[in-house]
């Protein structure tokens, strides 16, 4: 099951929706749900969703919707170097920083930064930027975790952590402004519910650019080689933390474009998650 927020032609309010049967949305707003994160505050969530589907809601048909991002109040966090392939890349972006990125793959505690405030989060479809500023930018195609206020792992959706390499290289103090600027974090299409870590660990993660209508980079790797534990990385991200309306953390990316590669204004960024769906963007200067 899936959940979503939506808006859809006969309204331009924000909705809440169920995706079940893979070709429509049970509009939740007609079950009086205004927002999901009371849904996913619940210890019965799949239960819930399994009870509100037998209501027969009213459905709106996939292709007549505007899917929004399902970050609805929470802030985004993301761990860093928790794939080897990560890791290599970060060392090639700078020998000054090098050592960093080595040791805290193995360290016992990993890397965890914030991205976004909820607001900030770009939509499928709405563009995510690269800074005017930086030379180097690339998308960073991540699982991402959807997590109560508890700490308990209610569900898994799709994250671009978009950087700009050469700006991270140049001095490891400017992390936050390679990582943390406008259109630089996309999350969708929506949240998968009902699975569990290993489910998810079985998940393919690709990723395709292209550029004028030609694909120039592809690649791929699996969600089951994250080094750490989920359960690790959420450990850390709640410690002397508060989230009252819980959080969304990427977990790391493992898939890197090559050194020489960098996006440009009007490419398009498409990730895949195979127990997810798909997030599309396409690529302005911010």
């Amino acid at each position: 099951m899936k959940l979503c927020r939506f808006t859809a032609a006969s309204s331009p309010d924000i909705r809440v929706g169920l995706i079940a049967n893979g070709r429509s949305v049970l509009d939740l707003t007609h079950a009086d749900v205004r927002r999901m994160t009371g849904l996913i505050e619940r210890a019965d969530l799949v239960d819930e969703l399994t009870r509100l589907i037998q209501r027969g809601l009213p459905e709106h048909a996939l292709d007549s919707i505007r899917l929004l991002t399902p970050v609805e109040s929470q802030e985004v966090w993301a761990a860093g170097v928790t794939y080897l392939r990560s890791r290599d890349a970060r060392m090639v972006e700078s020998e000054f920083s090098a050592s960093a990125y080595d040791r805290v793959y193995d360290a016992v505690r990993p890397e965890i930064f914030f991205k976004s405030f909820p607001d900030k989060v770009i939509s499928p479809g709405e563009a995510v930027g690269i800074r005017e500023d930086a030379r180097w930018n690339v998308p960073e195609p991540e699982l991402a975790l959807v997590v109560n206020s508890l700490g308990a792992i209610v569900g898994f959706t799709i994250g671009n952590d978009m950087s700009s390499r050469d700006i991270e290289g140049e001095n490891l103090l400017y992390l936050p402004q390679a990582k943390i600027y406008t259109a630089s974090c996309a999350v969708g299409p929506w949240i998968v519910v009902g699975q569990t870590e290993d489910d998810a660990r079985r998940w393919s993660i690709q990723l395709e650019i292209r550029r004028g209508g030609a694909q120039v980079f592809a690649g791929e790797t699996c969600a089951g080689q994250i080094k750490r534990p989920f359960t690790e990385l959420v450990d850390y991200l709640f410690r002397s933390q508060k989230f009252p309306n819980g959080a969304v953390l990427l977990t790391g990316a493992g898939v890197v474009p090559p050194d020489e590669f960098t996006l440009e204004a009007h490419d398009s960024v498409r990730i895949t998650i195979s127990g997810v769906g798909t997030l599309e963007n396409p690529v302005a200067v911010v």
